[in-house]
Formats: C-alpha cells, structure tokens, sequence
C-alpha cells in the first residue's frame, strides 16, 4: 500500500533532499529515497542558505546550489517550452501534407538534481521526448528505432487504426531493442494530446522518460500567441512506488531559477499535460492572474476562467491568459508537497 504523503515519517527524507541533494554526489541512489533523509534542514528557512545561493528564492524551497545546468542535464525546460517539432514536411500526390520525425527511444543518464542522477529511459535522449506539431489532416509517419535495453513502443493519444496503436500484441506490439517500425495514421482529432510507451509493466516505462507532448492544430488555426508546452513530470529516484522530485520540462526548480519570459498584455498559450506516475493527481496555479481553460484543446469554447485547475494521469488542456501588469508571478502544482519537490516556477512579464 502506498504510504500516505502526509506521514511525519516521509516528509523529512524528501524535503531534506532538497538541500542534501548537492552534497549527496556520492550517496548511492537507493539512499535518496523517502525512507533514507539526506539532511534535515526545513526548506522553508533560507536563513541557513548559503549567501549569495541562485535558489534562494526568497524563502521558497530549492537546492542551494542552483537548480541543474541545462548543459550538464543535456536538455534545456526554457527551449523545450517554444520546441514545437513540425518534422520534415512533403506533398502527397493527394495534395495532403505529410509530416515525418524519427525518433529513438535509448538509455540516458540524466543529472536531474544537483549530484542526483537519474537512469532514464528517453526519446532523442531529453525527458519529455520531442514535441510533436501536425496540422488537423495531416498525414504522419513516426520512424521508431529502439536503441534501449528493453521493448518499448509509442502509443499516441488520439484516432487511429488499432494497428498504429503501439500496445503490445496488438499490430506490430511490443518494438525490441535494435528493431524499428513506423507508425503511420493522420492527424486528429484536433487538440493537446501527449505520447508515451505503452510497454508493460506499464508505470515505470513512462515513469523513466518515455514520453512526450503531440499538439494537433485546428484547420483553421488558433489566435496568434506567445505559444508553449509545459508536461508535468516525477521522478522515482530509488525505485519504490512514488516520486522524491517533481518538476515541468524535466528539471526541477528549472523555472525558479530561469523564469519564463512573457510580454505584458500578450496572449499567452500554454498546452499543459499531466504525465505523472505513482500520483493520481497534478495541479496548474498561477499568482495575481486567472486563465481560460480548454480542456484537451479540442473544443474552440473554454470551460472555466480560473487560477489552479487539476488534471489525473494523462489529462492535458490549453491555458490562454494575459498578463496586465509586469513584475515576476509565480507557477506551481497547488500540492505544497509537489510544489516544494521542483515543481514550482516564475513567469517574468515585461513592458
């Protein structure tokens, strides 16, 4: 049974991760778990922060030596966030597009944490795999290699022929390492949809990495906006059934100390999806603003002007705001727990 995350016997292990995670380079992974605390200080005291610390954060939680470089992680959240992927775009002898992308599912060592790595599992070797953009109708081709230690497949959410479906014994199934497959069907229907392996045991092959956001744009298109992609992701650390860091784009904290930049009065659009494992739950709160919600982004009309919205498992939507008034606004899951893990950011609106 999974242990309650209010347990006085859980919370000090993953919020003394926090600040232990630096100098814990040469602690073995299985240590990084809730059940082992690397130091015990409470996140929520900076006093004790080393001066001059880039998370600092005014108070808020974070790794007192910064969050990852994007270069030693070898992937970036800020770019991943505008990384919309059209593929290599032809004619067919229809007139329809056709849009193609290779991608390679292969095992990655990921510093996800400073002095944590993390063994992941990735598409093109980033967590979350490349953001996939097709027109509604598009005809699509995704050429799959498996350069990993174990089966994997890609399963699209979406309309398709079950052979495209990318569940084992089902179709092609279950892609072994060294083989390939194409997956071929069109675009639709329109909306914020996501990918993932759909190899079993199920939870740990998305948990690991595999995984990514497939944008789907309506026929005749969507109002111009600052656009980007937000996939809410964990990490399990030392292989129980839960998570010890939380974060969007795939580095915690990332946004804390890269804030994401926005124009005051602009029409901001974010695809937001939830591919959390081991959490039923994930949650969407901005400060000092409200946003209009359109859940899976198949329907032009929103369902709510809102702040904190909650998605389960594999729900996504699209959030549209403007920002009125300049200064920093800060983002996070609206579960203190999540928030205080790296999953907790800042928009910084300019004139």
């Amino acid at each position: 049974m999974k242990r309650p995350l209010h347990s006085a016997s859980v919370m000090p292990s993953r919020r003394g991760m926090l600040f232990g995670a630096a100098a814990a380079a040469a602690v073995p992974l299985s240590m990084l778990g809730r059940g082992q605390a690397v130091a015990q200080q409470d996140p929520m005291d900076h006093t004790t922060m080393a001066p001059g610390s880039a998370s600092n954060h005014g108070g808020h939680a974070g790794f007192p030596s910064g969050s990852v470089p994007p270069g030693r992680a070898g992937f970036d959240p800020t770019a991943i966030l505008r990384d919309f992927d059209k593929g290599t775009v032809s004619t067919l002898p229809d007139g329809r597009t056709l849009r193609e992308w290779d991608i390679t599912a292969y095992d990655r060592d990921i510093e996800i944490a400073p002095g944590v790595t993390f063994p992941g599992w990735t598409y093109n070797g980033r967590i979350p795999g490349p953001s996939l953009w097709a027109r509604e109708g598009d005809a699509l081709r995704i050429h799959f290699t498996n350069a990993g230690s174990h089966p994997h497949t890609i399963h699209f959410h979406g309309v398709h022929r079950a052979e495209m479906d990318g569940t084992a014994g089902i179709g092609a199934g279950s892609i072994l390492p060294g083989q390939r497959f194409t997956y071929e069907f069109d675009a639709e229907p329109f909306g914020t949809h996501l990918y993932h392996c759909h190899q079993s045991p199920l939870a740990p092959h998305i948990a690991k990495g595999l995984y990514g956001a497939f944008i789907v744009e309506p026929k005749a298109g969507r109002p111009e906006a600052d656009e980007m992609i937000m996939v809410m992701n964990g990490y399990n650390t030392d292989g129980g059934d839960d998570n010890e860091f939380y974060s969007v784009n795939g580095l915690p904290f990332h946004f804390m100390d890269h804030p994401v930049q926005v124009t005051k009065g602009q029409l901001v659009r974010i695809h937001l999806i939830n591919i959390l494992e081991y959490d039923p739950i994930n949650s969407f709160h901005v400060h000092a603003n409200f946003f209009h919600y359109y859940p899976t982004g198949t329907s032009l009309t929103p369902s709510e002007y809102t702040d904190t919205i909650m998605q389960a498992q594999g729900q996504r939507g699209i959030l549209e705001m403007r920002f009125p008034h300049p200064g920093k606004y800060m983002f996070h899951a609206h579960k203190t727990e999540f928030a205080e893990l790296g999953w907790m950011g800042f928009f910084e609106v300019s004139e």
